[in-house]
C-alpha cells in the first residue's frame, strides 16, 4: 500500500445516510449522488453501502459511470444527470441507464436506440429549465416534450426534473430565487398533465433544499454532497441549528501519507521550484510524497496549506510538486521519519482540519478538494 492514500469511513457514511433520513418525508426516494467516483470517495463501494442502507436510486454523470455500476453488479435504477454523445446511447440503453432528455432530437435517438435493443417503453425523464440556465426545456414547454416522448413509440415518462441554482444560499434573495424556481417547475408538471400525461418521479431537491425545503421533496430527492460529510455551502452546520434543525455530518475521507524524510535547513536555503520559500533561520523540513498528480492543488501552498502530523500543524512551505510538498517542521519537532501525515479528513484519523477548512483557504467549495483526489491514490474502505 502507497503511503499516500485516501481512508473511506463507510460507517460514517452509513451515520450520514441516516442522519439525512431524518429531513425527508415518508414516502419520499431518495437518489443518491454517486458522480465523480462518488465526489472522490469511490462509487462502487459507496453505492453498495448506500444501497444497503435503503437508498433507491443512483445518480451518475456520464454514461462511463453509470457503466461501471453495472459491472460491479449493481441493479437498481441509474439516472444520468448529464448529456452524452451519440455514439454513447447505445451503451446508456443497454446498460438500462435512465436519461434526462429535453429536446426532440435527444428524445430520437433514445427512442431508436431502445426499439432496436427490443427495449419498449424505456423510461427516460423530462429535465426542466426553471432557472438555471443549463439544461432543460422551459415549463411552457414540457407539456409538448411529454407528448413527443410517448409518441416516440419506445419511451415512457419515468419522471420529470429540474435543479436549482440558489437553494444553498441563505439570504433572502436566494431563497425567492429558489421558490420561483419551484413555482416555475410546478408549472412545468401541470402543463404534462394538461396533455393528459403522468409527469412519473417529480424531483427538484438536491442537498440544500432537501434539508431546507421539505415542501419541494415531491416524490424523490438527490443528495449528494451531504453524504460525504459535508454541508451545501450557506446550508451549514450553524444555519440548521439556528433554525432547529440540527444535522450531525461526518467526514467519509480522510487524506493521508507519510514523512518520507526530514532534512535539517540552513537559514538562507530554500525550497522547491521557484525558491518562493527561504528559510528565515534554521528548521527542518519534511518531505510528503503526495502532490498535485494527486490532488493536493499547486495553489494550495500559497493559501496556508498545513498538515498534522502527532496531533500539531505544521505549513506547507515552497510550491506543491507533482508528486511531494515539504512541510516546516521548525527546530526540535518531535516528528520522525515514517510518522503519519494528514491533510484533511476525520478528527479520529488525527485531522487538523476538514475539506471544507481547506475549501475557505483556498476559495472554493468541498466538493471540488474531494473530488480533486485522483485515481493514483488508493482507496481503503473501512467502518
Amino acid at each position: 500500500m502507497r503511503a499516500t492514500r485516501a481512508i473511506i469511513h463507510l460507517g460514517n457514511l452509513a451515520h450520514n445516510i441516516q442522519a439525512i433520513r431524518g429531513f425527508i418525508k415518508p414516502g419520499v426516494k431518495i437518489c443518491a449522488a454517486v458522480k465523480a467516483d462518488a465526489y472522490g470517495h469511490g462509487a462502487v463501494e459507496c453505492s453498495k453501502r448506500l444501497l444497503a442502507e435503503g437508498v433507491d436510486v443512483l445518480a451518475v454523470a456520464t454514461v462511463g459511470e453509470g457503466e461501471e455500476l453495472r459491472a460491479a453488479g449493481i441493479s437498481c435504477p441509474i439516472l444520468l444527470l448529464s448529456l452524452c454523445a451519440p455514439e454513447e446511447i447505445e451503451d446508456a440503453v443497454r446498460q438500462d441507464i435512465t436519461p434526462l432528455v429535453f429536446d426532440k432530437e435527444y428524445i430520437q435517438l433514445f427512442s431508436r436506440e431502445a426499439g432496436k435493443l427490443g427495449k419498449a417503453d424505456y423510461p427516460v425523464h423530462i429535465a426542466v429549465d426553471s432557472g438555471m440556465g443549463r439544461i432543460g426545456c422551459l415549463p411552457e414547454e414540457a407539456g409538448k416534450i411529454a407528448r413527443m416522448i410517448v409518441d416516440s413509440g419506445n419511451l415512457t415518462i419515468g419522471g420529470t426534473c429540474t435543479h436549482f441554482a440558489l437553494s444553498d444560499g441563505i439570504s433572502q434573495e436566494a431563497q425567492e430565487y429558489t421558490k420561483n424556481q419551484y413555482t416555475n417547475f410546478l408549472k412545468a408538471i401541470d402543463n404534462i398533465r394538461s396533455e393528459g400525461l403522468d409527469p412519473g418521479l417529480r424531483h427538484c431537491c438536491a442537498s440544500a433544499a432537501t434539508l431546507i425545503h421539505a415542501e419541494m421533496q415531491l416524490d424523490m430527492v438527490r443528495p449528494g454532497i451531504i453524504l460525504y460529510g459535508y454541508y451545501a455551502d450557506e446550508v451549514d452546520r450553524e444555519y440548521l441549528h439556528k433554525l432547529g434543525t440540527p444535522l450531525d455530518l461526518r467526514p467519509v475521507m480522510t487524506l493521508e501519507t507519510e514523512v518520507s524524510a526530514i532534512r535539517h535547513f540552513s537559514r538562507g536555503m530554500s525550497v522547491g521550484y521557484g525558491r518562493t520559500w527561504i528559510a528565515e533561520k534554521d528548521t527542518d523540513i519534511a518531505v510528503l510524497p503526495v502532490g498535485y498528480g494527486d490532488g493536493l492543488l499547486r495553489r494550495w501552498a500559497a493559501a496556508g496549506l498545513e498538515v498534522a502530523i502527532g496531533g500539531k500543524t505544521y505549513p506547507i512551505r515552497g510550491r506543491i510538486c507533482m508528486d511531494q510538498c515539504m512541510a516546516d517542521l521548525g527546530s526540535g519537532s518531535p516528528v520522525h521519519r515514517w510518522d503519519k501525515a494528514v491533510i484533511f479528513g476525520c478528527k479520529a484519523d488525527g485531522a487538523a482540519q476538514d475539506a471544507d477548512d481547506i475549501a475557505r483557504l483556498t476559495g472554493t467549495i468541498s466538493y471540488e478538494i474531494t473530488s480533486c483526489i485522483t485515481k493514483r491514490v488508493p482507496r481503503t474502505y473501512i467502518e
